[in-house]
């Protein structure tokens, strides 16, 4: 359930709804945390507070691009073992 705050005035729950089905439709259901809606007379702002995203690091190895080692076979895994590794 994401929570929603409501700014510069009141409106009513089937707007909220539509606000909150857009958020729910721009982004995945549950990465949304929290939506802020701050009225200003015709004008409506709607900011999103998504959720954290693990980051997911790729490097070059061996000419590959890769995220982890996990699906190589041994002597991949060897050759990325043997290599320079320059700091």
């Amino acid at each position: 359930m994401m929570q929603v705050n409501v700014t510069g005035g009141t409106i009513d729950q089937r707007e909220l709804n539509a606000y909150i089905e857009r958020a729910n439709t721009k982004y995945p259901v549950g990465t949304v945390q929290a939506l802020d809606i701050h009225l200003d007379g015709d004008y409506v702002d709607l900011q999103y507070h998504l959720s954290p995203k693990p980051f997911s690091r790729i490097r070059r190895i061996t000419g590959y691009l890769v995220g982890d080692m996990s699906h190589w076979n041994d002597a991949k895994a060897s050759e990325e073992a043997d290599r320079v590794k320059h700091i």
